[in-house]
Parts: C-alpha cells; sequence; structure tokens
C-alpha cells in the first residue's frame, strides 16, 4: 500500500505563554505533488512545518509522513524524509566548503567514503552548483546560497521538499533559475510563500491557513483568482498580476 507523503489530521497546537497558534488542522498531499502553503503573517504556517518532522508537537491530532506518526521513536525515520529549506540559508550553511555543506547530514546518518561523495555530487549537480564545490559558501551570491541549501536536504534523499519563502530576495534570473531547479525534482513539495505569482508557477494546489485553520484547499489559478476568498485572508495579488493568464506550475 503506498500511503500519501503527508496526511494532517486534527492538529490543534498551543504555546507555552496559551497563545494558541493552530486549531484543527486538516488536509492531505500526495506523492509528487507540489503543493503552496498560503495565509497571513501570523496564521500558523511556521508553527505547522515544525510539526512536520517534530520540532514541534505535544498538541492535539496526529501528523503522518509516509504513513509513519510524527512521534518520537520515528524521528530518525521522519527527519531523513522530510528536507525542511529556511528562508535565510545562512541558517543552515555553516562549514568552510559547500562540499562540506552538503556532505554534512548524510556523513552524520552514517555514509562515509564513496557512497557519501557520490550523493554530495548528485546533490549539488541537481542544483546546478557541482562547479563550486570547494568555494566557502559565504563567498557565492545569496541565490547561489539557497540553492546550496536545498542541496544540503537534496543530499538526504527526503520524500518531502518544505521550503520556506524560496523566491524571498532572489532577482528575477535566480528566482528563475531555482524554479527549474524545483520542477525538475521528484520529490513532494510544500512551498511555504507570500509570493503569490510564484506559487501559481510552481504549484497546481494551494492551502490558505488562516487564523489556524485550512480556510481553502483547491487549484492554485481558482483560488487565486477569487477576490472575496482572498481579501477575507489579507492576501493580495501584485497589481495587474491576473491569474487566469498565466499557464499552471
Amino acid at each position: 500500500m503506498t500511503h500519501p507523503s503527508l496526511e494532517v489530521s486534527g492538529l490543534a497546537f498551543a504555546y507555552p505563554d496559551g497563545h494558541q497558534a493552530l486549531y484543527g488542522v486538516d488536509f492531505t498531499v500526495e506523492r509528487g505533488q507540489r503543493v503552496a502553503l498560503l495565509g497571513p503573517n501570523g496564521a500558523g504556517k511556521t508553527t505547522l512545518v515544525l510539526h512536520l518532522n517534530g520540532i514541534l508537537g505535544g498538541g492535539a491530532g496526529t501528523v503522518r509522513v509516509a504513513g509513519l506518526p510524527v512521534e518520537k521513536r520515528n524521528f530518525a525515520q521522519i527527519r531523513r524524509r522530510v528536507g525542511i529549506v529556511f528562508q535565510d540559508p545562512d541558517d543552515q550553511l555553516f562549514m568552510p566548503t559547500v562540499r562540506e555543506d552538503v556532505a554534512f547530514g548524510p556523513a552524520a546518518a552514517g555514509l562515509r567514503g564513496a557512497e557519501l561523495a557520490a550523493r554530495v555530487s548528485e546533490a549539488l549537480e541537481r542544483v546546478g552548483m557541482a562547479q563550486y564545490a570547494q568555494r566557502p559558501p559565504h563567498h557565492l551570491s545569496f541565490g547561489q546560497r539557497r540553492r546550496v541549501a536545498v542541496a544540503t536536504v537534496l543530499a538526504m534523499e527526503p520524500e518531502i521538499l518544505v521550503l520556506d519563502e524560496p523566491s524571498s530576495n532572489l532577482d528575477p534570473a535566480s528566482r528563475r533559475e531555482l524554479a527549474d531547479i524545483l520542477r525538475s525534482l521528484d520529490v513532494t513539495v510544500l512551498m511555504v510563500t507570500h509570493d503569490l505569482p510564484y506559487a501559481l508557477e510552481l504549484c497546481p494546489r494551494a492551502l490558505i491557513l488562516s487564523d489556524g485553520v485550512i480556510a481553502a484547499d483547491g487549484a492554485t489559478r481558482d483560488i487565486l483568482a477569487d477576490g472575496e476568498l482572498m481579501g477575507r485572508h489579507r492576501l493580495e495579488l501584485p497589481f495587474g498580476f491576473d491569474p487566469r493568464s498565466v499557464p499552471a506550475g
């Protein structure tokens, strides 16, 4: 039996100070889907993402990754299957060279020698950064560092790639290059973004998380074209942008 990549059911969570961030979130992501997670600031998007690999937990409801419940006994497997690329690539790059950064996760998981070298080379090839393997990450452009951050996650061979604002601070060329890379990957993608045109370009499906619940789930084009729905949840398209005029991702 093939399980969905991600199943979230009745997920509710409150922080120790009493702030209730999630009130009962339900959705399923099938293998290979690319899904945008949209919503205003404070909607609970980060809280939700941190439940996907067990960084946060202890509330109500369940999260399953490829059929595995996200709980302590499964953390090692879950964290190999769910790769999170943070908004700031410098949060993930800390080694002297690009190659060492990409090797860090697989090496910590026990890979050595030729197998480790092959895993690193493949990940760098997939993001177009193989020629920079010996460069210090801080000598790279922001867009290049973001691609290396993606490679550090791909080196772990995840089933689900979670991207936090992947297009932020990228120039148009870097934005396009990253989009091409993401379209080429054979993984499930959950993309948290305020960049609504980028969501439409890359993700056929979108969820709106608002006030701690899923307020909408459907085709990205349909959601972005629903002005009333967008207005209710403080989402706005760039001036002049018509989602119906753009081919879906």
